[in-house]
């Protein structure tokens, strides 16, 4: 897990400047964990313990933050950027179900495509870095739901 130390020191060894809305924003972005956070989201944390910060600070360092892969851009399809804390020392990003019902979005952190990936790289001779995986479907409250509503 990043701490507040790392990301400080890779800020400072990059060359960014390191200032007290910059640090209340890496706290309150730490305070998230791992879930999947909007900027604005981010601002409303950052608000709360610094009124003074404004909202083109926390965009800068959203930038700063995913240009240096300590954060990463989210797309789930509904029209909203999201992000996510991203480990220093990752190597594959994990994969997402999507409820198409009420847009859950639920984490799988299963390496299911491992093998897949190796048996691609000896096939085709392709150097795989990475890969993400979206799977829509329902989760299983809305699932209940509908299958009720079929019932009725």
């Amino acid at each position: 897990m990043n701490n507040e130390t790392q990301i400080v020191e890779a800020l400072r060894k990059r060359g960014n400047k390191v200032t007290p809305q910059r640090l209340v924003t890496i706290e309150v972005l730490l305070t998230m964990g791992q879930q999947h956070f909007s900027v604005e989201d981010l601002f409303q944390g950052v608000k709360l313990r610094n009124p003074e910060v404004g909202m083109s600070t926390i965009y800068r360092t959203v930038q700063i933050l995913e240009e240096m892969r300590l954060i990463t851009k989210r797309n789930f399809d509904d029209g909203f950027a999201r992000y996510e804390l991203c480990e220093l020392d990752e190597k594959h990003w994990h994969h997402h179900l999507i409820c198409l019902k009420c847009g859950k979005v639920i984490e799988m952190q299963d390496e299911y495509l491992e093998a897949l990936e190796k048996e691609i790289e000896e096939k085709k001779g392709f150097i795989i870095i990475n890969h993400e995986l979206k799977v829509y479907g329902y989760c299983s409250d809305c699932y209940k739901i509908m299958e009720g509503e079929k019932f009725d």
